[in-house]
């Protein structure tokens, strides 16, 4: 069996896989949202839209259930970090959510313009809200949250909602927006055909130079503007877990050295911004399925750019940097590890192959023959 040391490293690893994994599958859902408005004219359009979606939306939000409840059985002083000191925006986070399956299961139960119109709306707001504010957090991330724990462990956040709203976090939310948007244009490329088909191409052409230069942006502003504590003495990596238990320098080499000090790590970003690229490219073209699959690839070097550059820090503090979180000293029980560790390999395997199969069921461009024929039930 795997010693602590390895099962710490190993749950940042599947915590990461799950995370990308709510990124690729949920950011297209959240993309078609934001621009159901604009690519669907009409009604018809729109319809076309919403199914697309509309047999795998459901399914592909429990990755953000999986993600909760895994840091909180893994990493608790994490979750209870971020879920008592970020109150405020996880709970607008929460209720951006809550239009979306109101508005998949009410929007088309009424023939009335006025109706749907609305219910459009609160889809759009569904799939923008979230990625606005999820890339604020991922942008406090990278900057430190103001918190401080007390010799009983107690976490105490130091800041407020409207100190989370920094110009750089602002940037960070943009980000998030294209990045889905992008996503879901390419989704629905692939998904539709006739002038569904011809809008999200025009909408691939405009988002991903756009999605690009804000990354570039964002990217450049963390190498050269953000300071990075940098870790430099802790009471091992297989020591119970002890947040204080460690010496945090609030300004360490900085994040461009940390990625040159460890060369691998800058394949990251190279996926990340290689992979939108490319997306666009062929976005703009015929392709449908490599452009998709491309888009994958970019958003997973983002994600892994972000765990990279953080490691081995969980979340930093600003305030404190002695209180800053690691993989090393914020998880639980090496028995909880070991425990969570064989339910996973027995399980996820199982919840991968039904998803796969569900896709596979349910796959092929939705269009205006495929809604007018299962009128009453679809979407």
């Amino acid at each position: 069996m795997f010693d602590y040391e390895t099962l710490r490293l190993i749950w940042w690893l599947f915590i990461g896989i799950v995370g990308i994994a709510f990124a690729i599958t949920e950011g297209f859902d959240f993309g078609t949202g934001t621009l159901l408005p604009f690519v669907g004219k009409t009604d018809l359009e729109r319809r076309i839209i919403l199914n697309t979606v509309g047999a795998t939306w459901e399914g592909n939000q429990v990755w953000l259930i999986l993600l909760g409840g895994a840091i909180f059985a893994i990493w608790p002083p994490v979750y209870a970090t971020l879920f008592s000191g970020l109150y405020v925006a996880m709970l607008l986070v929460l209720f951006s959510l809550f239009f979306r399956p109101v508005g998949f299961d009410y929007r088309s139960k009424l023939e009335d313009t006025r109706w749907r119109s609305a219910w459009d709306w609160a889809l759009f707001l569904g799939g923008t809200l979230p990625p606005l504010l999820l890339g604020v957090l991922v942008g406090n991330l990278l900057l430190g949250l103001p918190f401080h724990l007390d010799r009983d462990l107690r976490a105490f956040y130091d800041g407020s909602f409207w100190g989370l709203l920094s110009p750089f976090a602002l940037l960070c939310g943009v980000g998030g927006v294209l990045l889905t948007s992008f996503h879901g244009a390419l989704f629905l490329k692939w998904r539709s055909e006739g002038v569904v088909h011809a809008r999200s191409i025009k909408a691939i052409s405009i988002l991903g130079p756009a999605l690009l230069a804000v990354l570039a942006v964002i990217t450049f502003w963390t190498f050269a503007g953000i300071d990075r504590p940098e870790l430099t003495a802790m009471a091992g990596t297989a020591a119970p877990s002890n947040p204080l238990h460690k010496t945090v320098i609030a300004n360490g080499t900085g994040w461009w050295a940390h990625f040159t000090g460890h060369p691998w790590m800058l394949l990251a970003p190279l996926a990340g911004f290689g992979g939108f690229s490319l997306a666009w490219l062929l976005g703009k073209g015929r392709s449908r399925m490599a452009a998709f699959w491309a888009s994958s690839l970019g958003i997973t070097g983002i994600a892994l750019t972000v765990g990279f550059g953080l490691f081995p820090f969980l979340l930093i503090s600003s305030t404190d940097p002695g209180s800053s979180l690691t993989l090393w000293d914020a998880s639980s029980s090496y028995a909880t590890l070991s425990l969570a560790f064989w339910i996973t390999v027995i399980f996820l395997p199982i919840v991968l192959l039904y998803t796969r199969w569900v896709y596979k069921i349910i796959w092929g461009s939705v269009t205006e023959s495929t809604v007018l024929e299962d009128s009453h039930t679809l979407y």
